[in-house]
Order: C-alpha cells, then sequence, then structure tokens
C-alpha cells in the first residue's frame, strides 16, 4: 500500500488515521543469602562446561518432594537425556532441569513454540511454552507436541487473572481514536470485554493433572494452595517479580523460585498490579537482583535485557541461579515470531525501544514505531481490555506487511540479536558464560 501521505505523517510508515540456588545461597535454608565468593564464581563456570580448579566444587544437597511427573516433565536432566513417568526428588535449585543456567523465556503471541522450547532443552537450556491468549487445550496440545520433540524438561508460563477495570469511559474513548486503523487496514476492533482471567483454573487444572517440570506465573502471584497442589504433583514455581515486594508475595506463596524481570525486559513487564502512578519507576536488573537478594531467600532467574554470556556471568556473580533470555532467542530460525519482527530487531528504521500501553493497557517494551508513537500517550492502563481492542488490528498489520502497527516486542539489547539456531545460540551463550565467570574469578583477588 502506497498512500497519499498527510502533513506530519511518518516517513517510516503509512499514516492510517489516529495513532541460585544463588551463588551463596544454601539449598533448602530459605534464608540467609551470602555474597558470591570467588568458589561461587568457579561454580558458575563449571555449571556451563569449564572445569574449576580443584578442591573447588560446590555442594549441591536438594530438598525433596512428592510426584509423580510425566513426559517431558521428567526428572533432574542429565548428559543421557530426561526420564519419563519417574519419581523425582524436588531440589530448590532451578538449574537441576537443565545443564546450563539458561532459560528461554516463555513469548506470548507465537514465538514460544513446541520446537524452540525443545531445541533450547535438547542444547542443555530450559525451553518454555507460553500459555497466554491460549485456552487450556490450545496450551495442552503444544505441550503434547513439545514432549514428542524432546525427552528432557521444560516449563510453561501462565498469566494470572487480572482485576475488574472500572473506567470503561476511558476504554471507549480509546476505541473511537483507533477508529482510523481500523478503516485503514479493513478490519474491525475486537470486544475489549472478552475475558479477564485468560482461562487460568482451566489450564492450572490440566497442569495438576498431566504435570510439567516447571510452571511459571506473570501478572500476579498465585495462592499458596495453587502453589502446594502443583508441588504435590512435582512441579518446580516461578513467579515473576519486578519489585521486592512482588517477590516476598512470591516467597510468602510458597513458590520454589523468582524470575526478577529488570526494567530492560522486552515484552511485558510482570508488574502484579498496574499501576499508571509508577510509570517510569522501574529497576534496572542487576539494581532488583541485589535488593531481593537482601529481601527474599528465594533463588533468583535474572531477567532483563541479556543478550550475551557475559551479561549472564554477571548476573550470576550478582547472586541469580539462571538468566532468563527472549529476545535473544525470539530472531532464531526455529522461533515463531513473525518474519516481519525479527527483521526489525536489527533494522536502522527501529532504533530504540519504549514502554507503552499502546497494544494492550499494560507497560511492555518493543521497538518503537508509528503506532506506539501516535497512540502510546493515550492508551488506558486498561489490560485486557485493550489487548482484545487492538489484537485484530496488529494481526491484519502483520498480514498487510506492515510492521508499523505491530507489537515489535524487544528488550533493550536487541540490537545484539544472533539469527542462530537456538541449540547453537545455547552452546555460544554457554561458552561465553563460563569464560566469563572464569575472567571474574581470575580478576577476584581473595
Amino acid at each position: 500500500m502506497t498512500p497519499d501521505r498527510g502533513p506530519g505523517a511518518d516517513p517510516a510508515g503509512p499514516r492510517p488515521g489516529s495513532p541460585a540456588r544463588q551463588p551463596g545461597l544454601r539449598a533448602g535454608s530459605g534464608h540467609g543469602a551470602v555474597p558470591p565468593s570467588r568458589g561461587d564464581l568457579r561454580w558458575s563456570a563449571l555449571r556451563t562446561g569449564a572445569a574449576p580448579p580443584p578442591g573447588t566444587g560446590p555442594r549441591r544437597p536438594s530438598r525433596p518432594r512428592p510426584g509423580r511427573v510425566r513426559g517431558a516433565a521428567g526428572g533432574r536432566d542429565s548428559d543421557a537425556g530426561a526420564g519419563h513417568g519417574t519419581m523425582r526428588g524436588m531440589s530448590s535449585a532451578l538449574t537441576d532441569f537443565c545443564r546450563h543456567p539458561i532459560v528461554q523465556a516463555p513469548m506470548a503471541g507465537g514465538a514460544s513454540c513446541p520446537e524452540l522450547a525443545a531445541a533450547v532443552s535438547e542444547a542443555g537450556g530450559l525451553g518454555f511454552l507460553a500459555a497466554g491468549y491460549k485456552t487450556a487445550d490450545g496450551m495442552y496440545q503444544e505441550i503434547k507436541q513439545l514432549r514428542g520433540l524432546t525427552g528432557r524438561s521444560f516449563g510453561v508460563n501462565l498469566f494470572m487473572p487480572q482485576p475488574a477495570y472500572a473506567d470503561s469511559a476511558a476504554v471507549d474513548v480509546y476505541r473511537h481514536q483507533l477508529a482510523g486503523e481500523a478503516s485503514w487496514y479493513g478490519t474491525p476492533l475486537g470486544d475489549p470485554d472478552s475475558g479477564r482471567d485468560d482461562g487460568y483454573e482451566a489450564k492450572l487444572a490440566v497442569l495438576r493433572d498431566d504435570p510439567v517440570a516447571v510452571v511459571s506465573f506473570t501478572f500476579g502471584c498465585p495462592t499458596a494452595d495453587a502453589v502446594a497442589r502443583l508441588r504435590h504433583a512435582g512441579t518446580f514455581t516461578v513467579v515473576t517479580a519486578t519489585t521486592v515486594d512482588e517477590a516476598l508475595a512470591a516467597q510468602n506463596a510458597g513458590a520454589d523460585a523468582v524470575c526478577v524481570q529488570g526494567v530492560e525486559a522486552g515484552g511485558h513487564q510482570g508488574t502484579h498490579r498496574d499501576d499508571p502512578a509508577g510509570d517510569g519507576a522501574g529497576i534496572g536488573l542487576l539494581t532488583l537482583i541485589a535488593r531481593i537478594r537482601e529481601a527474599v531467600g528465594l533463588p533468583i532467574v535474572a531477567a532483563g535485557g541479556i543478550m550475551r554470556g557475559g551479561q549472564i556471568a554477571a548476573a550470576l556473580a550478582a547472586g541469580a541461579e539462571a538468566a532468563q533470555l527472549g529476545t535473544a532467542f525470539l530472531v532464531c530460525p526455529e522461533s515463531g515470531a513473525n518474519t516481519l519482527h525479527k527483521q526489525a530487531m536489527t533494522s536502522p528504521l527501529f532504533g530504540r525501544t519504549e514502554l507503552t500501553r499502546a497494544f494492550s493497557g499494560r507497560p511492555a517494551r518493543g521497538l518503537v514505531n508509528r503506532f506506539m508513537r501516535e497512540h502510546g500517550p493515550y492508551a488506558p492502563a486498561a489490560y485486557p481490555e485493550v489487548h482484545h481492542l487492538t489484537t485484530g488490528l496488529r494481526k491484519a498489520a502483520a498480514k498487510a506487511g506492515d510492521p508499523q502497527a505491530m507489537a515489535l516486542w524487544a528488550g533493550q539489547g536487541h540490537r545484539l540479536a544472533r539469527a542462530l539456531p537456538a541449540g547453537r545460540l545455547v552452546e555460544v551463550l554457554a561458552a561465553e558464560t563460563a569464560a566469563a565467570a572464569l575472567d571474574l574469578a581470575l580478576r577476584d583477588p581473595s
């Protein structure tokens, strides 16, 4: 489409209308983290394939829990692969499920497909499926497909149900603002009242009846009962946290680990409660790890802008047990992300990222495009209403080959994206992490 552009049109696109176990954290203790030592850093190197000096090997006690895990939810991974239908002792360390401290982030919307998760798990990382926006049956079908691709452990991420949004007038105003977009792309706007719970209870029931190794939660904290029932099924639970208070909530609910998400992260910020008054108050990853590590005695998975092994090593040295990467895996050939999305990661047309509510009503980091610039300042804090409203627009823009109205989720490190096969990327990241961890250990004068 090459329509005439009116005054003020964006030159980049047509204007359609109006807009550880932590190092030093003793398994099973729950509290009492201590700063990482030189030996801890060498353990980080060992986890990624480098041999530590004699006498510096770590102790790895585990915390047994009941539960039978079927299929790819099998027990602790080893070089021989995970078993099927076996009892396993439940450790407090997420990295018991993978050889490398590398977790592929669950990315809702299609990127985290079974092929990507399988490739990551097969290479020694921990692959993840994203159940967000899927039905319970759709999630289950992907789990079955993934089990057919790998016998190794993997995880599934769930979105927490959202509280009722009172200001329907603000949503109506935004709907009118998007009318020009709908006309341009020839698609109706979605129904903002299409549901708030994302099928949460039905998905939980599936995961209790047919467990997977790991279940993580975003946009809130599950109840202690929900966590306990998953634990009884043998599942390791992780809760996303963007503040100390959210991490404390995860600990109080009995979660096994916390995914600490820095403001650098691509896609949605996993805040438990979206408060517009807190816009711009996000905390960088390393600072957030330090603050949460002092307040909470849970193993930490670090997430936010991580694209290189050196950054993984830095997160491990700061106290994380593993690192979770999304943008780094989004451009892999196995990723289900749209080709336009993959190409935009390194395109000169998209040089920076911002947090926006334009596409979903919740703060999410993406490549700045026309839609974000025109509509972001006016989008209400109304998730999932705005998500439902814009779903058809985003799909129509992708079908038209127009990235200027797509949700191009990306972390701040997107320019470092490498279009490698996912398994190869895990190997490269592991080698980089080992080299950086050893370098840190050698630089330590103690």
